[in-house]
C-alpha cells in the first residue's frame, strides 16, 4: 500500500508520536518546503536510545523546547545525548528569559518557555484530575469553558509582547544561517508548536487551508495517545466524564482561528504583524526562505 502524505511527515520516533516533518508543502509562486529542516514534536522525554540516535543522524542541530519549568519538572526533561543533568539546573535559573545548551556533537538545546499563568493549560489539567469531584470538574471545564481556556490561550499567543518574542526567537533560530536542521517542540506538540509552526508556513506563503491541514494533523498522529488518557482517566477513577479534557487534548481549527483573528484585528496584514508584532525583519524572513523552501 502507498504510503500517505500525512504517514510520510511522520519522523517514525518511538517516544514522540506527533513528532514530523513540515517539508513537502507547496507555497503560493510554487516553491516547495524543504524536507528535514523544520521538524516539529510532542514533548522528547520519552525517546528511546534509537530515536535520539535517529535525530542526531538526521543532522538536528538544535532542539527548541517551549514547556514550562514546571512541566519539565513534572514530565521530564528532553532524553537526548549529551544533556547534563547539571546543565538542566543551569538553564533552569533563567527560565524569566530564556537559554541555551551545547550537548555533546555540537547540538543545542534552546529552552524558551512560554506559558501564562492565566491559561496555563498545564495547571488546568493537573487541577482537574487532582480533584477527583465530578460537580468541580464540571465546573472547571464543563459547559466550553475547557475551550474556552484554549482560544483565551491562543489570543494571548498574538496579544501577549512576552509570547511574540518567544515564537519570534524560534522564527529566528529557523532562518539563521547555521540554525536548521531544527527541531521545536512543547509538551503535546499541538498548541505552542502549532502556532510556530502556522507562522513559519504563512511567512513561507503556504496558503491557510494548508496550515490549518498541518495543525489538525496533529489529532491524526496523537489519537492512540488521547484514546488512551481518556481510557485510563475513567478507569482509574480519576474522571467520571474523561471526555470533559477533550478540548484541551486535541487540536480545534476554532483555536487556531481565534489566534489568526487576532493578528487581523491587531495588524492590517501578516507582512506588518511579522514586522511591528514579532519584531522580525526582511533579513529573518529571507533567511527563513534560503533555510526552509527548496532552491
Amino acid at each position: 500500500m502507498t504510503q500517505s502524505v500525512e504517514q510520510a511527515r511522520s519522523l517514525g520516533l518511538a517516544g514522540a508520536s506527533n513528532a514530523r516533518d513540515l517539508g513537502g508543502y507547496r507555497t503560493a509562486d510554487g516553491s516547495v518546503v524543504r524536507h528535514g529542516v523544520a521538524l516539529r514534536a510532542d514533548a522528547l522525554h520519552r525517546l528511546t536510545e534509537e530515536d535520539g540516535a535517529a535525530l542526531l543522524a538526521a543532522g538536528v542541530r538544535r532542539v527548541v523546547d517551549l514547556r514550562s519549568f514546571g512541566e519539565v519538572r513534572e514530565a521530564g526533561a528532553d532524553r537526548m545525548a549529551g544533556l547534563p543533568v547539571a546543565g538542566l539546573a543551569e538553564l533552569e535559573q533563567a527560565e524569566a528569559t530564556s537559554a541555551a545548551l551545547t550537548l555533546e556533537g555540537g547540538l543545542t538545546l534552546h529552552h524558551l518557555p512560554v506559558f501564562a499563568a492565566d491559561f496555563d493549560v498545564y495547571v488546568a489539567l493537573r487541577d482537574a484530575l487532582a480533584d477527583r469531584d465530578p460537580a468541580r470538574q464540571r465546573e472547571l471545564l464543563g459547559d466550553g469553558r475547557a475551550a474556552g481556556i484554549m482560544t483565551g490561550l491562543y489570543r494571548w499567543f498574538v496579544t501577549a509582547p512576552e509570547a511574540r518574542e518567544r515564537f519570534a526567537e524560534v522564527l529566528r533560530l529557523l532562518a539563521a544561517p547555521d540554525g536548521p536542521p531544527v527541531l521545536f517542540h512543547c509538551s503535546a506538540g499541538k498548541d505552542r508548536t502549532g502556532w510556530v509552526a502556522a507562522l513559519a508556513l504563512t511567512a513561507l506563503g503556504v496558503d491557510r487551508g494548508t496550515v490549518y491541514q498541518d495543525y489538525l494533523l496533529t489529532n491524526e498522529r496523537s489519537a492512540r495517545v488521547v484514546d488512551h488518557l481518556m481510557e485510563s482517566f475513567g478507569t482509574s477513577g480519576l474522571m467520571e466524564d474523561p471526555s470533559l479534557l477533550l478540548p484541551v487534548l486535541r487540536a480545534e481549527r476554532e483555536f487556531l482561528d481565534a489566534a489568526f483573528a487576532e493578528v487581523e484585528a491587531g495588524w492590517d496584514s501578516f507582512d506588518h504583524f511579522w514586522r511591528d508584532g514579532l519584531g522580525l525583519d526582511d533579513a529573518v524572513l529571507a533567511g527563513l526562505r534560503a533555510n526552509l523552501l527548496e532552491p
